[in-house]
């Protein structure tokens, strides 16, 4: 099943496609690979999951985040290439928590997104390398921002 045919399945709704929020590029292609740039969490009417994960939000709430995050990201990728079916596999994946000092589940906050598209592409293509930090702060105030990068098909 493809890519498009999963979200369809699942009945996924991607969020309107992110503005960059400085001098950047959403996406960069070399080759066969996609660098996508840095995403946080925004929701559907536009609004960003904004908080401090340990204070403002529970693991729960940054799992959302996270798969919010994962959406955000696909928003920009079927804008930028045309389709989700152009994408064969996750390659590596930096996931950042803006968390307090003592938050120890930073891995457990990005499996939201992580189990987003494991849904989509599967175990194998769908999971890639992976690090997942906390961070002392995020641009806005945001809970989360992920950067990507994919491996297109041929």
């Amino acid at each position: 099943m493809s890519a498009e045919q999963r979200i369809q399945e699942l009945k996924l709704e991607l969020p309107p496609v992110p503005k960059p929020g400085g001098v950047y590029k959403p996406v960069v292609i070399t080759g066969n690979l996609a660098y996508v740039s840095g995403h946080g969490p925004l929701c559907n009417d536009g609004s960003l999951i904004k908080g401090k994960v340990g204070i403002d939000l529970d693991l729960a709430a940054a799992q959302l985040a996270a798969r919010q995050t994962g959406l955000a990201i696909l928003a920009t990728l079927r804008n930028e290439l045309g389709s989700l079916d152009r994408i064969k596999r996750v390659i590596k994946t930096l996931g950042m928590v803006n968390a307090t000092p003592d938050f120890p589940d930073h891995p457990k906050v990005i499996n939201g997104y992580s189990e987003l598209y494991a849904e989509i592409w599967g175990p194998d293509n769908g999971v890639g390398a992976r690090s997942a930090v906390g961070m002392g702060s995020l641009p806005g105030n945001i809970a989360v921002e992920i950067e990507v990068i994919f491996e297109l098909n041929s």
